[in-house]
């Protein structure tokens, strides 16, 4: 008898298979959408071998939407920046916004400790929105695992735009980056150092720079820190999409410059078509994570090999006491897995 994909209960237990995970995310299911997205963020070999062919099943019908990085530190306002680009997208453009908010993870549960989606209550219930908090489980950058692979999901489920909220704590902001096809980075004004040290790095990679929170008693500051942000750009070097970042203000609160948030992107996407970087970019982030996908397959069957585990803990004891140096450590590990049965 062929199952009803809308009414199926799913478990972690029990599964679907991958083609009926993709006929119901196909359908819109929001609900067989989570669970998709979980099975592939799961560790359980079972639950990997489903993701991966559903990946496959699902790109023919991915890569049509723009995807957006919103990055920033902690309390530029992200969140309430997304509720807000989000719904002026649904409202005034008849957009479907999917939101994958990476919330920094709990040390203990590795559970996400934020909760985007409850800060984000007029997106959340809107039927044309899609909000996702994952578990950055300790990656750099708080990407989640199994963002790039949420993405072809949520794409495929027809979703328009895809916006990526990062943790903003400037680790590695690359990977981010190596995502999507417009960064945006906020700032805010009169918060001190702007210029200086890990900053300047993210501000390199920024397709955007927005100074959040110009309203009130901060417009004067956000136009101060908009001249500051515009002479320090003509200082890093060119992209090779020939864009040039732009800096602006807005208030999320007041919902002031999210318009003109959205025709920067708009702007950067017809250049970028236009000169062919557009696709170029795309390409080069699909070899990006390759690389990055044979690291760390590699990465996990290193440590899983029985040998080495078992030769691991004994080295590291050597290493802290001082008798062996952790290059020679790591080259009697990496022998011990090339040589094994």
């Amino acid at each position: 008898m062929k199952k009803n994909i809308n009414k199926i209960k799913i478990t972690v237990k029990d599964p679907l298979s991958a083609k009926e995970y993709l006929t119901a995310i196909k359908d819109g299911n929001r609900a067989v959408l989570s669970k998709a997205i979980t099975l592939i963020e799961s560790t359980n070999p079972k639950h990997q071998k489903i993701a991966e062919e559903l990946i496959e099943l699902s790109l023919p019908f991915s890569g049509n939407s723009v995807r957006i990085g919103i990055t920033g530190v902690p309390g530029v306002g992200k969140s309430t920046l997304i509720e807000a680009l989000g719904s002026y997208l649904i409202e005034e453009k008849k957009k479907k916004i999917a939101v994958l908010a990476i919330d920094p993870s709990s040390k203990k549960s590795g559970g996400s400790i934020l909760g985007d989606k409850t800060r984000m209550n007029r997106l959340s219930i809107n039927n044309d929105a899609f909000i996702r908090p994952s578990p950055s489980s300790g990656t750099l950058g708080g990407v989640a695992k199994a963002t790039r692979e949420s993405i072809i999901l949520c794409e495929t489920a027809g979703f328009d735009v895809i916006l990526i909220e990062t943790v903003g704590v400037g680790q590695s902001e690359i990977e981010v980056k190596s995502m999507v096809d417009f960064f945006l980075l906020l700032m805010l004004a009169g918060a001190g150092d702007e210029l200086q040290g890990i900053k300047r790095g993210i501000m390199e990679i920024a397709d955007g720079i927005f100074i959040n929170k110009a309203d009130g008693e901060n417009i004067d500051k956000a136009n101060l820190a908009i001249r500051e942000y515009k002479n320090a750009i003509h200082f890093f070097p060119p992209n090779k999409n020939n864009w040039i970042p732009v800096v602006n203000s807005c208030s999320a609160t007041e919902n002031k410059g999210i318009d003109s948030i959205w025709e920067v992107v708009e702007n950067f996407i017809n250049l970028t078509t236009i000169n062919s970087s557009f696709n170029e970019n795309r390409k080069q982030q699909a070899k990006f994570w390759l690389e990055h996908t044979i690291q760390s397959s590699i990465m996990s069957l290193f440590y899983s090999d029985k040998n080495v585990s078992r030769k691991l803990k004994e080295l590291e004891t050597s290493v802290l006491d001082g008798g062996t140096s952790p290059f020679k450590a790591a080259k009697e590990l990496i022998a011990i897995f090339k040589n094994k049965s």
